[in-house]
């Protein structure tokens, strides 16, 4: 089973939410070669609950997972910006992922972030799987707070993005810490649009289709991570198209028909 831990649904939380275009990102997923994703979506993002609704109107339930008719299953999940600095990533049932992000409603502006320690002491109240992602990126602070409490996350993003551009202090860094915290590390590719897919996957021995279970195979171990040779190609041209795109749309163009209309052609 091929899993990428760390995705978007949409180019960018500001921009509006196009069902044309998550639905080409989640089919260049599928192209891409991956079974399954966790969509951790920016908590403060603009119609954080209408994607969600989108893809629970268009999807079959399997387990935790919504799976599309491409056969791509989709583990609901969001990135929560924390006070300290950083990200932090969550996985669960679509339901659980709905209400925190409701129960944070009143924390998503900057400068109203929760501290890592109450925003765990919220994750720990839902059947969800909490993670850091990214957790050396600058300006990020969570690997500075006490073990005690990063030893309340349940894994660490190995991120695609910043492998690409620099790996040896990337891999350095996040094993080093997952070794300290005893907690597991696996990958994800951060990407807003899918030309970043596939740089960066968690490959797993077999197949799950619940929270508790990926869980289970993470603790245990039963998966490999697997660095794409063209990673650091494809993450450059990633963010030349994401900043493309987003300044067709401050020009008052039509970014998503832009996009698609390129790929038909």
């Amino acid at each position: 089973m091929r899993l990428d831990f760390h995705t978007h649904g949409k180019l960018a939380k500001k921009l509006p939410f196009s069902t044309v275009y998550t639905d080409w990102l989640f089919d260049e997923a599928r192209r891409a070669g991956l079974d399954a994703l966790c969509l951790t979506e920016h908590f403060n993002t603009l119609q954080f609950s209408d994607l969600y609704g989108y893809l629970a109107s268009k999807s079959r339930r399997v387990g935790d997972t919504l799976e599309l008719p491409n056969g791509l299953r989709i583990f609901p999940g969001m990135e929560t910006d924390v006070a300290e600095g950083g990200h932090i990533l969550s996985v669960g049932p679509l339901e659980a992922i709905l209400e925190l992000n409701h129960q944070l409603e009143p924390y998503k502006g900057k400068g109203k972030f929760l501290p890592f320690e109450k925003l765990m002491d919220l994750f720990e109240q839902y059947p969800v799987l909490v993670g850091c992602g990214h957790p050396y990126r600058a300006p990020g602070h969570v690997p500075e707070l006490p073990l005690e409490q990063l030893k309340r996350l349940n894994f660490l993003d190995l991120n695609g993005k910043d492998m690409a551009l620099d790996r040896e202090r990337t891999q350095r860094l996040t094993y080093d810490l997952g070794q300290t915290l005893n907690i597991p590390v696996v990958s994800g590719s951060d990407t807003h649009q899918a030309v970043q897919y596939g740089c960066i996957a968690t490959c797993f021995e077999g197949t799950f289709d619940t929270v508790e279970e990926m869980h289970r195979e993470i603790r245990a171990g039963r998966y490999e991570i697997q660095l794409a040779d063209s990673a650091a190609f494809q993450v450059r041209t990633a963010c030349l198209l994401k900043r493309s795109l987003k300044e067709i749309y401050a020009l008052g163009g039509d970014y998503v028909a832009v996009l698609t209309k390129a790929v038909s052609a």
